[in-house]
């Protein structure tokens, strides 16, 4: 029989006040600038500072006061910020024939009078704070200014408050002047675009939409609404596969990677551990799912350990599929400025609104199709690239692989240790695995197409020759290079030059936008709506089938008929739709608070794949455990990450809340078995030591703390989660 010893305990308490913690974790992820706020009063100048001493005090500290500022104003032009700019304005505006050229240009004449002004009153600010450094310094080990010693403490951090806040402000208005060269740039490329371009993305768009309903058929029952009548063929299945993982982010982020200054190809060693990943989902986590009729594998987890663990599994992935697939979508959006020259607005309502419109029309029939045919257009495009880098350089192809080993650019091999770097071998083999088998086998967004197979044998085929995907981006990383070469022979404009030194992500939509004939150009940025557009219209699909689950089937209407299931289905795909556009819309704003948007899309899921695998870990292997455990490793497993991510104050205090109250309760509900006591203890001590520890300084000289490169997360999250169901849950029969 199970033990029932702690059953009696309801903790639902406990999952409130964790879960709490984490949403203040999210808000602080999404509303870092509003969380953190720094205040100090106007410091006390030095003559004020002194009047309060003693005439010989005063006259001493005088003396060794005129001689540091003395020293220090001969070196003044050190506090003084020089522009970083590598092209001026005029070298600029010389090249821009927009229409508003001239209200960018008077934009920028009154930033800069503004800018400048701040810089002046930074550089007497770092002058005044370096004079009470030295000042305090000195002082030190002059017993007869030790009182003065002690007070000077106080006007000492009062100015570097002052020195940061006033950064902050020339930091934000230097953003500002940039925003204003690069929309004035993207104003110029965007030029380039002509009207055929966007006649074929319309017919492509069009085309693609009557195909996907043709093809997905009349969608009658929830069956085949969200499993496609499980008659889906495998090789379209496994298309979509790869069209969803390789979303607008990788198209856009491989090339970029290889571009970039002391870029290459090791970013494939990443590969090595989703290729084995996929066999391992293929032959052990299929059979499993296929055994009865299920829509996700969260149906399988709760059969397995109870419907509380389907709810709390459904919901990490909404949250999971919510920010990464949103930075995915903004990501695109963001890339597209190039053809349509303004904000990320419009571009990111086209994207939604199309996908929302697949997603009603025919369910996840219509999502696989169209995803298929994406998957087949990027790669096209992609190959397309290649050709005519390779048509432009002397001695083609051959010439460009030459060059490019000559510059590096396809090294694919990094032997490296260092646990900080995420491009190595040993991420490849032992961390991105997890990564895949999170990603792949127990998030819905992949999963659900592995359901739409026919039977586990298709299935099977379908995860499988998926690896092909790392065939595309190998493909993509190759045009990276070929770009890279390209612009060695033919530089960069400097419209273009400016936009990239803002955000080499874009690299390829310039390439594809200024090089590229028109037409081919708009089939190629087609391509990269493909991709976006998969993208969400498969989050959309799963997120709507989770809510139906968990939600509306149990709280709204427990009996209705499979038509008022699809309908309701319909409206719940808006309704994610709407919210999915805001939230990348808004993206917009949290990036500015990340340096590398792209890693941060990349890592987020990291922040609920660890919890996601270990939980069906725990289910799918004969561990004989219910979900008692999870209480405690799902939270800590996604407290781990956080702290891995953030060592600012207000995180850090989250973490120690976070972690006390899950020991706490662990003494409430567990005081009958010290052993699981000590280790829900060890485990939150464990999450503490990543939040706190100092290991050294960066070269900065700020506190360096334990850091791991992203694919590490995935494994330890999912350790985490497994280890503590394991040995904090109660046996079962």
């Amino acid at each position: 029989m199970e033990n029932s010893t702690h059953n009696k305990h309801k903790p639902n308490f406990l999952f409130k006040i964790v879960f709490l913690s984490l949403f203040i974790s999210f808000l602080f992820i999404l509303f870092p600038n509003h969380l953190i706020s720094q205040t100090s009063k106007e410091p006390v100048s030095f003559d004020k500072f002194m009047s309060t001493f003693d005439l010989e005090q005063q006259t001493q500290a005088q003396l060794i006061w005129t001689k540091i500022a003395a020293e220090n104003q001969d070196k003044y032009s050190e506090f003084v910020s020089p522009p970083v700019e590598t092209i001026s304005d005029s070298a600029l505006f010389a090249e821009i024939s927009s229409e508003k050229k001239n209200d960018y240009l008077n934009q920028l004449k009154t930033k800069r009078i503004l800018l400048n002004k701040l810089n002046n009153e930074l550089a007497e600010l770092k002058f005044e704070s370096a004079n009470w450094d030295q000042f305090v310094s000195t002082i030190e080990n002059i017993p007869e200014l030790g009182s003065m010693y002690l007070k000077a403490f106080s006007p000492q951090h009062d100015l570097k408050n002052l020195v940061s806040q006033k950064e902050s402000q020339v930091t934000k208005l230097q953003k500002e002047i940039t925003d204003i060269r690069v929309n004035a740039s993207l104003s110029e490329i965007s030029l380039s675009f002509t009207i055929q371009d966007w006649i074929t993305i319309v017919i492509y768009l069009t085309l693609t939409t009557i195909l996907g309903g043709l093809l997905a058929g009349k969608q009658s029952s929830m069956k085949d609404f969200f499993l496609g009548g499980r008659k889906l063929p495998w090789a379209a299945v496994s298309g979509s596969i790869i069209a969803t993982e390789l979303s607008a982010a990788t198209f856009l982020i491989a090339p970029a990677i290889v571009f970039s200054k002391g870029g290459d190809m090791t970013y494939i060693q990443l590969a090595v551990g989703t290729i084995i990943a996929r066999f391992v989902i293929g032959y052990f986590f299929i059979p499993a799912y296929f055994k009865r009729e299920i829509y996700s594998p969260y149906d399988y987890m709760g059969n397995q350990l109870g419907p509380r663990v389907k709810n709390i599994t459904s919901i990490l992935f909404m949250i999971g599929g919510i920010l990464a697939q949103g930075a995915r979508v903004y990501i695109a959006a963001k890339a597209l400025q190039v053809v349509t020259g303004t904000d990320i607005v419009v571009s990111t309502i086209i994207i939604g609104v199309v996908s929302i419109g697949w997603t009603i029309m025919g369910g996840i029939a219509t999502v696989i199709w169209t995803d298929t045919i994406q998957f087949l257009l990027f790669t096209f495009g992609a190959i397309l690239a290649l050709f005519f880098v390779g048509t432009a350089i002397d001695g083609g192809i051959i010439a460009v692989i030459s060059e490019g080993i000559k510059a590096g650019k396809f090294n694919m091999l990094n032997l490296n240790f260092n646990p900080k770097e995420a491009y190595t071998i040993w991420c490849g083999i032992f961390a991105t695995g997890f990564l895949t088998l999170g990603s792949h086998g127990t998030d819905q967004l992949m999963a659900q197409r592995m359901f739409t197979c026919k039977n586990e044998n298709e299935a099977r085929k379908a995860i499988i020759w998926s690896s092909a995907s790392v065939g595309l981006t190998f493909l993509l990383l190759f045009v990276g290079a070929g770009v890279f070469i390209y612009y060695n022979h033919f530089p960069l404009s400097n419209p273009g030059q400016v936009i990239i030194d803002n955000d080499s992500m874009k690299i390829f939509a310039i390439y594809i936008v200024q090089v590229m004939p028109p037409i081919l150009s708009g089939l190629l940025m087609a391509a990269l709506f493909a991709t976006a557009i998969s993208t969400l219209d498969s989050i959309l699909a799963a997120l709507s089938q989770t809510t139906i689950s968990i939600l509306y089937k149990p709280f709204i209407k427990k009996d209705g008929s499979d038509k008022h299931y699809v309908t309701a289905s319909r409206i719940i795909v808006l309704i994610w739709g709407v919210f999915l556009i805001a939230f990348a819309i808004y993206c917009d704003t949290i990036s500015k608070a990340f340096a590398d948007l792209i890693q941060f899309a990349l890592a987020m899921a990291a922040y609920t794949y660890g919890a996601l695998l270990g939980t069906f870990l725990l289910a799918f292997l004969p561990t004989k455990r219910d979900d008692f455990g999870l209480l405690w490793g799902v939270p800590l497993s996604m407290l781990i990450v956080f702290a891995f991510n953030w060592h600012l104050p207000i995180p850090q205090i989250i973490v120690f809340l976070a972690c006390f109250i899950l020991v706490v309760q662990a003494f409430r509900h567990i005081k009958e078995e010290p052993a699981k006591i000590i280790y829900v203890a060890i485990a939150a001590g464990i999450v503490m030591i990543v939040s706190f520890a100092v290991v050294g300084t960066t070269a900065e000289g700020t506190p360096a703390y334990i850091n791991l490169a992203w694919p590490w997360h995935f494994p330890i999250g999912a350790a985490m989660t497994f280890v503590l169901g394991y040995l904090v849950g109660n046996k079962k029969d």
